[in-house]
This record gives structure tokens, C-alpha cells and sequence, in this order.
């Protein structure tokens, strides 16, 4: 019965929004429903205005994973980046649908808890912070959990303070965890200093989420605190406190950055180039030309992307070198990279790549000559307008128009785009 149900639920978008007795019906099904699909229609029902998160056991870091995709296209430079949806308040809720939730808020039932705490969260009234505070005040740790959970869905700085004492205190690891979430969510500076501390935790989760969510906060004063988080034993946070040091985007931690670069799991140097990328200081050219000689490939993918982020012609010549790469994704990413920084010394170099045996690696020199406009690449560009793949040749078209410049760039349409997808 539940199945066509959740199936109903899933597709419910375009529908009017469910009444109060299909609510309570739904939840009461959910009672004895399998775990996952007690998570899927938490999904549906919560699309009232939720982030649900990656897992339904946990409340879900809204961390993305780097994932630099360049697309360099004629007339614009090359891009990447991360995408992930987030929560909103859109909908109005009927205020009987809300008291459905409430009257579930302390079910035993873990799931059907955490479904009522997201949604009273994002469409709250004036006694729903009382509501949560007294939830995180319960004698039951389960409980405890859930207010903790309300509370960041709330995201109401008045809940700072109680949530660094139950960060702090609580004997349960997941009442600290979602304690830490929470003040991630609010985004207030003054958690700074307790989300510091919670990086000592005893537990490892505690310790990364509070790692994340010094990463939302995105303030500079997070950079020593999460330097020490980079000592951790436990991969998973040595990982967040360098994805937070990347969202933070401050130059300060460059030279942190450069210690993650030589840890020994190569997910944590793969995201040290990225967060590198991310903050664009000259300072990480340095660090990200040894990680360029790094032994995995996707660790090299990612630092080369990172140097075309930051646009320094002090690249090139590591660039130019890794031109030469075994990798062909490596070559091609490369020349995109010297595209983006523009300077007239890459243009010897990536005439060769001109003749490169992989056609993306010809294809993208050749958007990257048209990109740097110099009249020295016209007899390479012109030879492949010869080229046996098409997309080389509508590239070189393109470019020397650039060279040229032609006011009729319209005419070429060019789509260069090394096969590049970075995810440690």
C-alpha cells in the first residue's frame, strides 16, 4: 500500500498541496515502512521547502564535491563548479497540515520525527523555536536529536547559544553532530569559536560536520582552527576542514593548503588544488605546479584547473610541461588552463599541442590560441583548418578569426570541452 502512495508523493509537485488527513495517514504508513522508503517520502514531503541532505540519517551536509568541468566557448572564458540545491520557504502550509507534523514531533519513530522537524522548520509559527528548545532540553537523547535538527532548519540566532552547549556537552555523538549541523546552517560568526573546539570531539562525525560548517560560515578567523583539523587521523575530516578552507576563500590559507598538498591520501591533495582554485592567490601557484607532478591523475586534473582559475602568467611554464602529460584529459585540461590565462609565452607550446594525437587536445590549443590572440600562432592555426576532425578545424576557424578580429565570430560556433570531470 505504501508503494503507490510514495509514487503519488514523488510526482506531487504540479498537484495541490496535501491536506491534513492525507498527512497523517501517509506518516502512520511510514511507521512500518522500510527505512529507505520512509526517507524517499520524507524527500516528496518535505519538497514544502527542504533540503533533505544526502542520507536521511544524518541532516545532510550541503558539501559539494569539486568537480571542475571547463567548457571553454568562443567569446567567454572556461568555467567549473559545483552545484546543489538548497532549501527555500516558497509554499505556504495549510496551518491544519502543520499541526499534523506537530502532533508527530515526538514519535518514536525516528524517521517520522526528523520528516516533522524539516517541515515545521521551514514553515514555522511563533511557537515553533520554543517548540524545538524544548525538544533539545528532553531527558531522551532521541529526542534531543531531533530539536537539534528543528532548530537548524529554524536557523534562528537565538538557538546559538543552546546549540554550543549541547555541541559541547551532550553525551550523545548524534545530538553534537546535528548540534554542529545546525550552527553550520544558522551561519553566525559568534559559533566560530565553540565549532572550533568541537574539531577536538571524541567522535569523527562531530568533528568533520563541525569542520563543514565552519565552511558555511565562510569567515577567516575559521583558517587556524581548521588547520589542526588537518592533523586528523580520520580522512573524512581531514577532506571537509580542506573543502571548508576553500569555501572560506582566503588567502591565508594558502600555506595551510600546501601542507594538505602532501597528505598522503590523494583525495585530500585532489581537494587541496581545488580549495587552491577557489581562493586564486598567486601564492598557490607554487604548491599546485608540485601537485602537478603528482602521481595520480585526477590530483594533476585538479591542480590544473586550479592554475587557470587563479590567471597567472607565472603558470605557464608548468602548464607548458604538462602539456606533454601521458594523459590526454591531463594535455587537454592543460591547454585550456593557458587559454584562460591569456599570456603570449604559451603560444610555442601550444602550437605543438597542435599536432597532439588526441583531437581534444588539438580542438582546445586551438581555442586557447584564439583566446590569447597573438599573430605568432596564425601559420599553426591555419594548418589546422586541415585537420581530419571537424571540431579541430571549426576551432582553428574560430580562433583565427579572434586573430583577425573579425566582427564575424558569430558565423563559427565552436564547443570545446576536454573530458574532464574531477570528484575525489
Amino acid at each position: 500500500m505504501i508503494v503507490p502512495l510514495l509514487a503519488s508523493l514523488l510526482v506531487a509537485q504540479g498537484r495541490p498541496p496535501l491536506d491534513s488527513a492525507t498527512v497523517a495517514r501517509v506518516l502512520n504508513q511510514l511507521r512500518t515502512s522500510d527505512s529507505t522508503v520512509c526517507a524517499l517520502a520524507g524527500e516528496a514531503l518535505t519538497n514544502y521547502g527542504g533540503f533533505w541532505g544526502h542520507s536521511f540519517g544524518q541532516p545532510g551536509l550541503a558539501m559539494p564535491q569539486p568537480m571542475p568541468t571547463p567548457m571553454p566557448m568562443p567569446g567567454g572564458g572556461g568555467g567549473g563548479g559545483v552545484h546543489f540545491a538548497m532549501h527555500g520557504r516558497s509554499r505556504d502550509v495549510d496551518p491544519a497540515v502543520l499541526r499534523a507534523f506537530r502532533a508527530v514531533i515526538r514519535d518514536d519513530n525516528r524517521c517520522i520525527r526528523n520528516i516533522a522537524a524539516r517541515v515545521l522548520g521551514n514553515h514555522h509559527d511563533s511557537g515553533t523555536y520554543d517548540l524545538f528548545l524544548a525538544l533539545l532540553r528532553d531527558a531522551r537523547a532521541d529526542i534531543r536529536e531531533t530539536g537539534a535538527l528543528g532548530l537548524g532548519e529554524l536557523e534562528d540566532s537565538r538557538a546559538i547559544s543552546p546549540l554550543s552547549d549541547a555541541m559541547s556537552r551532550d553525551d550523545s555523538p548524534a545530538v553534537r553532530m546535528t548540534a554542529a549541523w545546525a550552527l553550520g546552517e544558522i551561519e553566525e560568526k559568534v559559533a566560530i569559536e565553540p565549532l572550533s573546539r568541537a574539531l577536538n570531539d571524541r567522535a569523527l562525525e562531530v568533528r568533520r560536520t563541525a569542520a563543514w560548517a565552519l565552511g558555511e560560515i565562510e569567515d577567516a578567523r575559521a583558517v587556524r582552527p581548521l588547520s589542526t583539523a588537518l592533523d586528523d587521523q580520520a580522512v573524512e575530516v581531514r577532506l571537509t576542514a580542506v573543502w571548508a578552507l576553500g569555501e572560506i576563500e582566503d588567502a591565508s590559507a594558502v600555506p595551510v593548503l600546501a601542507t594538505a598538498a602532501k597528505d598522503r591520501d590523494p583525495r585530500v591533495r585532489q581537494q587541496a588544488a581545488w580549495a587552491l582554485g577557489e581562493i586564486e592567490s598567486a601564492q598557490g601557484i607554487s604548491t599546485l605546479e608540485t601537485l602537478l607532478r603528482d602521481p595520480v591523475a585526477d590530483v594533476r586534473k585538479t591542480a590544473i584547473w586550479a592554475l587557470g582559475e587563479i590567471e597567472d602568467g607565472g603558470a605557464v611554464p608548468a602548464l607548458a610541461t604538462a602539456l606533454k602529460d601521458s594523459d590526454p584529459d591531463v594535455r587537454a585540461l592543460s591547454a585550456w588552463a593557458l587559454g584562460e590565462i591569456e599570456d603570449g609565452s604559451a603560444v610555442e607550446p601550444l602550437l605543438v599541442a597542435l599536432k597532439d594525437s588526441d583531437e581534444d587536445v588539438r580542438a582546445t590549443a586551438a581555442w586557447a590560441l584564439g583566446e590569447i590572440e597573438s599573430p605568432r600562432a596564425l601559420d599553426g592555426l591555419t594548418a589546422a583548418q586541415r585537420d581530419e576532425v571537424g571540431s579541430v578545424r571549426r576551432a582553428a576557424t574560430w580562433a583565427l578569426r579572434q586573430i583577425d578580429d573579425n566582427d564575424d565570430n558569430h558565423n563559427v560556433h565552436v564547443h570545446v570541452r576536454p573530458r574532464v570531470k574531477v570528484k575525489p
